[in-house]
């Protein structure tokens, strides 16, 4: 696991060795390796060279890096259950940090170069590139945690960026509602977003061993597959419900957004991953929830989990929006650990479930598509009675319509695609059916919503 790097991690690493340009946001769900990918970064760098503050840990001395590379579970647990709540951190605590980091990077920058100019020849006359060391990294973690933090962090970054100072600055945040809310208010156009996501299935057999079924089951949560690959199966659903939805639902959404109804957030939650893969009428879910309110508030809900990266409400495709809008949302996890963790069945017994097998297969394929879809790409899905499409992906004038089937199937897999293809036969469309065997569907879960779109 420690050798594993995402694309993320090496993509990071080429930006902190560029020319400081913008302020580097790490962003994404809970436990999916956003502080291990920053760890593997700076562990490949220089002592000197890199601070790095963990926000919601006891102590912070700036390079001292944590030696569990169990991605950040470990870390957030620990400082979870402990008595002790982390030193106070405020706007006072953020300014300090930078100003001490400030004072390392003019240091370090001032080192390096007299270390590249006395390792060159006196003859020659040294290069820009030659003179140019390697921009000092400050790291804060978990700055969500932090009140303010975006307007503290305008101000910092604003002077620095008028000092022309060498020293790249790297925030994280596992609350996507409050890092959102504070990206858009105070650091438009002076940030560059490295968005991190769940794991695919390619990650998950690359790094753990993972077969097709027991991704398509247990989802890619990095931090509790070692208990899969342990045959623990129970404590992989533990720990996937008390260290990672949990936190998810009180910390990111409860505590960060104003929830009126905080009891129908989580029995929305829950609900909707036993509808996921399925198109469900907001009215049905009103019934079964206690004292919901409305629709509205519903839709409002679904927009959150969403954003923390937990379950997704799709809108049906239609030319018109009023018409987008007024249909009932297709429910679909972002992670299928979710469903089999309320689904009550076990690793053996859902696989032997053909029908929810089938709606699991399908709501693996749709996290893929969601989780992988690039920006300015919309996932949807269409049906008019009799005819049903499982996702529809589109960018631009790009649209793509796809069929998922969980075992062999015939032409009659096609008729919602040809439905669809000839009612909207004046645009740019790609029909494709995924998956019919394990082959299949493995190499649907192996390539990005883009692969499926139609060449532009």
């Amino acid at each position: 696991m420690e050798n594993y790097q995402r694309t993320a991690t090496l993509l990071l690493q080429e930006r902190v060795s560029e020319t400081v340009r913008r302020l580097i946001v790490v962003a994404g769900p809970r436990q999916i390796g956003k502080t291990t990918a920053v760890q593997q970064v700076l562990r490949g760098r220089q002592p000197a060279s890199y601070q790095f503050h963990a926000v919601d840990a006891p102590t912070s001395t700036g390079n001292e890096l944590p030696t569990d590379f169990s991605v950040d579970v470990g870390r957030s647990l620990m400082f979870r259950a402990g008595s002790d709540s982390p030193t106070q951190r405020n706007e006072n605590w953020l300014i300090e940090r930078w100003q001490t980091a400030r004072n390392a990077a003019r240091s370090w920058h001032h080192q390096s170069i007299e270390a590249l100019l006395a390792g060159r020849p006196p003859s020659t006359h040294a290069t820009e590139k030659e003179t140019s060391p390697t921009p000092y990294v400050l790291v804060f973690d978990e700055i969500q945690h932090i009140p303010g933090w975006s307007s503290v962090v305008k101000g910092l970054w604003d002077q620095d960026r008028a000092q022309n100072l060498p020293m790249h600055v790297v925030v994280l945040g596992s609350a996507p509602l409050l890092m959102q809310r504070g990206l858009s208010e105070s650091l438009m156009g002076r940030f560059e977003l490295l968005e991190m996501t769940h794991w695919s299935y390619s990650e998950m057999r690359d790094c753990f061993g993972f077969t097709l079924d027991q991704y398509i089951y247990f989802g890619g949560y990095p931090g509790p597959a070692p208990l899969v690959v342990q045959g623990q199966e129970l404590r992989w659903r533990n720990e996937v419900l008390h260290s990672l939805i949990e936190p998810n639902l009180v910390k990111d959404i409860l505590a960060l957004a104003r929830i009126e109804k905080p009891a129908v957030l989580r029995q929305l939650f829950e609900v909707g991953c036993s509808y996921s893969g399925q198109i469900v009428a907001l009215t049905k879910l009103l019934v079964q929830l206690n004292d919901a309110g409305n629709t509205t508030t519903l839709t409002h809900y679904l927009k959150l989990l969403r954003a923390a990266g937990l379950l997704a409400g799709l809108e049906k495709y239609a030319a018109q929006m009023i018409r987008q809008r007024a249909a009932p949302p297709k429910l679909n996890v972002l992670n299928t650990a979710f469903v089999s963790v309320y689904c009550g069945k076990t690793f053996a017994q859902a696989r032997n479930d053909h029908a929810f097998w089938g709606h699991l297969v399908e709501s693996s394929i749709g996290a893929h598509l969601l989780n992988s879809a690039a920006d300015g790409m919309s996932v949807a899905y269409w049906r008019e009675s009799p005819y049903e499409v499982d996702f529809v992906l589109q960018q631009g004038d790009r649209i793509c319509a796809l069929e998922v089937k969980s075992a062999a199937h015939d032409q009659s897999a096609r008729k919602g695609l040809r439905a669809f293809a000839e009612k909207h036969d004046r645009l740019n469309v790609r029909t494709e059916v995924l998956g019919g065997d394990d082959f299949a569907l493995a190499d649907a879960l192996t390539h990005p919503a883009s692969h499926w779109l139609p060449e532009p």
